[in-house]
């Protein structure tokens, strides 16, 4: 009898163990991002408040190749509220300036014109060509933006957001991190981050993770992998790997990236095209500058531009982001308004000033890939 029951305790026992794993660990799907583990995030302390001043002139780039429909080889990779949070190029026309006649050259003594500039003179004359030339391109260290969330699933949601932009070197993290209720307990939140590198054409995603969580309901976590001239999708699908692609999360720090670089595109009417990985499609996604607006901040108003995706809102399929960037501001993006509807959305404003690291770190990441 005790050796029956002994082994009728054990199937239960097994049997509860395998329910366990059967419903309450997600399921391993290939692209999702559950085999294999998240890159590490890097830390860094975010010591000093970004106080809003007038953009500085247009720094000077290093000039690429015309965009091609394939990107460069890149590195090797290393629901109630949840609704609400799931998922360029401009030509410049110039008219060429009239031609003018040539001013006469007065003559010149052969001694004078042979004669080469003194030494003083001629370093006055390069460090004055030195200094009207534009600045080469600095990547702004780390920086952190606390938002404040407010929208509309079924009735009335609040909470918060965050975005870290974080550089070491020529490494990249980019995390947003979206909460509906309290952060320390949310009833909903999602966590969405892309890793890669920095170079001549701003941000060049290898991986993206998006991890979604909510309150009596198994963790989703959906990956994208950017693997030379493919993308792996989270669906398991492969797409060609089209120049200037972003991830959900990396997009709008490319589009400061742009607005930094080459500010005339902030024009109202102006276009810019980005082309979009995101979990279950690719797209190029084209954004409108559709007028300047200043926006009423606990620290002050804030003149910004409004971007608006040209698409129309399709209810269950890609959300679509409007975006305020603020110039005084590094051209960091200070509201976003996310929707998936007209009755469907969440609002996150800027609620104080940015918060970056001291200096950028010098040395390569430690931190696994």
């Amino acid at each position: 009898m005790r050796r029956r029951t002994a082994v009728l305790g054990l199937v239960v026992l097994v049997s509860l163990v395998h329910w366990w794993l059967a419903h309450l660990l997600p399921p391993v799907r290939i692209g999702d991002g559950s085999a294999e583990r998240m890159p590490k995030r890097i830390e860094v302390a975010f010591v000093r408040e970004l106080a809003p001043a007038a953009p500085p002139a247009a720094p000077a780039v290093m000039s690429s190749k015309p965009a091609s429909r394939r990107a460069k080889a890149a590195p090797k990779p290393a629901p109630a509220a949840s609704a609400a949070l799931d998922e360029v190029a401009v030509a410049e026309v110039t008219e060429p300036l009239p031609e003018l006649p040539a001013a006469p050259v007065a003559p010149q003594p052969d001694a004078v014109a042979q004669e080469p500039l003194p030494d003083a003179v001629a370093s006055a004359a390069s460090a004055t060509a030195a200094a009207s030339a534009p600045a080469a391109f600095e990547w702004p260290p780390s920086t952190r933006l606390s938002y404040k969330l407010h929208g509309n699933y079924r009735g009335e949601v609040v909470g918060g957001a965050q975005v870290e932009w974080v550089r070491v070197a020529s490494r990249y993290q980019v995390h947003l991190d979206v909460w509906v209720g309290s952060q320390a307990a949310p009833l909903v939140g999602r966590r969405m981050s892309s890793d890669g590198e920095l170079g001549t054409d701003g941000l060049t995603p290898r991986r993206y993770d998006e991890e979604t969580r909510a309150l009596f309901r198994e963790l989703r976590r959906r990956t994208i992998v950017f693997d030379g001239e493919r993308v792996l999708l989270a669906n398991g699908k492969q797409h060609e790997r089209l120049a200037g692609m972003q991830d959900a999360a990396s997009q709008f720090v490319q589009l400061t990236w742009l607005f930094t670089t080459q500010p005339q595109l902030l024009k109202v009417g102006q276009r810019i095209e980005l082309p979009l990985a995101l979990p279950n499609n690719v797209d190029r996604w084209s954004y409108e500058v559709i007028e300047e607006v200043v926006l009423a901040t606990p620290f002050g108003l804030v003149p910004t531009f409004h971007l608006r995706p040209r698409r129309e809102l399709r209810p269950n399929r890609d959300l679509v982001a409007d975006a305020w960037f603020a110039p005084t501001l590094q051209y960091l993006p200070v509201r976003l308004l996310i929707r998936q509807d007209e009755a469907t959305y969440i609002d996150m404003m800027i609620d104080r000033l940015p918060q970056q690291e001291a200096t950028a770190p010098l040395a390569a990441a430690s931190a696994p890939r």
